[in-house]
Formats: structure tokens, sequence, C-alpha cells
């Protein structure tokens, strides 16, 4: 190796300016080879190394999925599976990007385990239509020593693995009882929760809270759908919150680790618009408990964020 590198640099040195070969030289002395070995005992797996791209590739099909699009069975090369790509970022650091396939009661948990443990989650969406069951994909990222975060991606890999060992079949729905058909919610209590007067419909309650970016040149707000809301529908002791969180990239993470811990299931993350300044994250959420508790797990993501509450 060391003598194809001598014999590469002297043919470079017939056709480049000293300056120039002096310059390759030094990349070829400083670019280390990427060590895998911390991130394949810290994942139990063998992957793939891209030399040209230096990035290391751990995947992990899940054929057990059977999830099946008109009868016709989704084969993992098409997409049902998981994967971790690594990429060495200097001193014993590595960035990582993934992606999750993860049934309904896989989502929730899985996100868990990566906030939990230093991981970002960036985005849950779907990748097909008329799927069944339904399968939803998860992205994370992060950054930090190699081993540590290895063992993390571990942990996000293998947790849909400990579900379904205790649950074969995916769950169709929500446990507990369901909320009542007529919604009967007192608004006071919730308006002074989310320090804002909100909108009554059918015994429902809504408040909805403005924020501004700008889209080629025009500000955007609240009327155009920039915004945070929440909705909440059924009793005051049996209540379901759903809304929309609009955050700035910096408060994602903070918003998604403080809904997850108040047992409110993130059901998408995903952008709106384009070209905004700044750019504007909508995650969507959905709770099931008592009003005023849902209300107080709003408010305390809504601390986080830069949103004005009037």
């Amino acid at each position: 190796m060391l003598k194809r590198t001598a014999l590469s640099l002297a043919l470079l040195a017939s056709v480049l300016p000293p300056a120039l070969v002096h310059a390759q030289a030094q990349t070829s002395a400083q670019t280390p080879a990427f060590d895998t070995v911390p991130i394949e005992k810290a994942t139990g797996m063998k992957g793939t190394l891209n030399p040209k791209e230096s990035v290391y590739k751990v995947s992990k099909p899940r054929p057990n999925m059977n999830a099946s699009i008109n009868g016709w069975k989704i084969p993992p090369f098409m997409g049902i599976g998981s994967w971790a790509a690594f990429m060495p970022a200097g001193s014993g650091q590595v960035m990582v990007m993934g992606d999750n396939a993860l049934f309904e009661d896989e989502v929730a948990p899985t996100m868990r385990a990566a906030l939990d443990n230093g991981l970002e989650v960036t985005a849950l969406h779907n990748h097909f239509f008329y799927e069944q069951p339904r399968v939803f994909f998860m992205h994370i990222g992060g950054m930090g020593e190699a081993a540590a975060v290895a063992a993390v991606v571990k942990k996000v890999l293998d947790t849909p693995d400990a579900i379904r060992a205790g649950r074969a079949t995916p769950a169709t729905k929500y446990a507990g009882k369901p909320v009542p058909a007529e919604s009967r919610i007192t608004a006071a209590p919730l308006e002074t929760i989310l320090g804002s007067k909100g909108e009554a419909n059918n015994g429902m309650f809504k408040v909805t809270l403005g924020r501004e970016t700008k889209m080629h040149g025009m500000t955007m707000g609240n009327a155009m759908g920039v915004n945070t809301w929440a909705g909440f529908a059924g009793t005051d002791d049996q209540a379901v919150v759903d809304g929309d969180f609009a955050v700035l990239e910096d408060e994602l993470q903070p918003v998604l680790k403080s809904l997850t811990k108040s047992g409110i299931d993130v059901v998408a993350i995903h952008q709106h618009m384009t070209h905004e300044v700044p750019r504007i994250m909508f995650l969507h959420y959905w709770g099931q408990g008592k009003a005023q508790d849902l209300a107080k797990a709003v408010r305390s993501a809504l601390n986080l964020t830069a949103t004005k509450v009037q």
C-alpha cells in the first residue's frame, strides 16, 4: 500500500505543480483508515464499508414484518428494513444517520429509545399507500464517540424486536377506554394552563398560536398555517388531544423529548413549506388522559419554543 501511494505521488509530480503535490501528500498522510471495529462490536452487526465516501452502513431487514399492498408482501429489498450509516468525524467521533421501518405500536418506544439515549429523531412519515399493517419510517441522526453512538443505534434497532417478542401481532388501537362520542370539555382551565384564549365547537376546544417566517420575501404567519395548535375532545376526565407544533430546527429535539416524556405520541415529523427562512419543522401529536394533564404536557413543550403565548 505504501509503495502504491509513493508511485501515485510520483506520477502526480510529473503533471502537477509542487504545491498541489505537497497538498496531496499531506491529505494521504492525514486521512487514516475508518476503524469500524468499535461499531461492529457495539451493534453486533457486520456492515458494509463504502471506501469512496468513507461510510460504514449496518442494515437490519425485517422479513417478518409481513406488510402487504393489495395482497403482495413487500420484500425487504423494496424498502422494508432499518439501517444506520456511520461517517468518521475526527478524533474518534462519528456522525450517524439512519432510518427505521416500524409498525404503529413500535414508533413511540423506538422514538424514546433514541431520544432518551442521545440520538436525534429528524423525521417520521410513511413511504407507502394502502399497506397492511401500516408501516412508518423514523429517521435518526447524531454524533459522538463511535462505540457509544453505535450502542445507542443497537438499542433503537432492537426495540421493535422486544415489542414483537411480547406481542406478535401489531396493535390496531390505543389501550384503554374509548373517548365518549359526545364532547364536554371545560375550556376555562385549559385556557389558563395554555395561557391563551381558544375556540369551542360542539363541546370541543382548541387553542391556536401563530409564529412567523418568510418565504419568497413574504411574511407568513398564523393565518397561512404557521402555527402551533392543540385540540381537545371527549370529557374533562377522559379526553384526547391532538395538534401540531411549528418549531425551529433547534427547538425540535427539546419539544420531542418533552412530549414523549409526558406520554404524548408524536405521529409525524415533516415540513409544510420550502425555502422559508427561518426553516419551520412541523410535528403532529396525539395523547389521551385527563384534559388538564394533557394541556400541561402541551404547555411544557410549548415553553421550550419561542412561540408567543398571548
